[in-house]
């Protein structure tokens, strides 16, 4: 029974969500968790709910990963629109000012969920 419901908790994600996108910052020394931190009160905020933090237990150091799944490309792009338009986001938004001098590099990858 219990595989039963996996298989169809994995149908209903790759049903809904085709892509996945990860936006990763390598912080500064001492400063991953506190980028972290910042971004995980902002997943709090955010309309969409589809936003889990990350830190990187095995792989490079002071690495933050922001992870979000959307319907399509297009959804994507209508999120990153929207982002920061309500007052709780622009509230949140506004700590992550000095956010450029908490991290030395980012880079963002899009996966498509098959």
């Amino acid at each position: 029974m219990l595989s039963l419901i996996s298989i169809e908790i994995d149908y209903f994600i790759k049903s809904f969500f085709m892509i996945i996108v990860h936006d990763i910052f390598i912080c500064k020394p001492g400063n991953a968790s506190k980028v972290a931190k910042m971004f995980k009160e902002w997943a709090d905020v955010v309309p969409q709910k589809n936003v889990y933090v990350m830190t990187d237990m095995t792989g490079q150091f002071h690495r933050v990963v922001i992870a979000s799944s959307f319907e399509s490309l297009t959804a994507y792009e209508e999120g990153m629109k929207t982002m920061g338009q309500s007052e709780e986001e622009k509230k949140v938004m506004e700590k992550f000012k000095d956010m450029n001098e908490m991290y030395l590099s980012g880079s963002r990858e899009i996966f498509k969920v098959w």
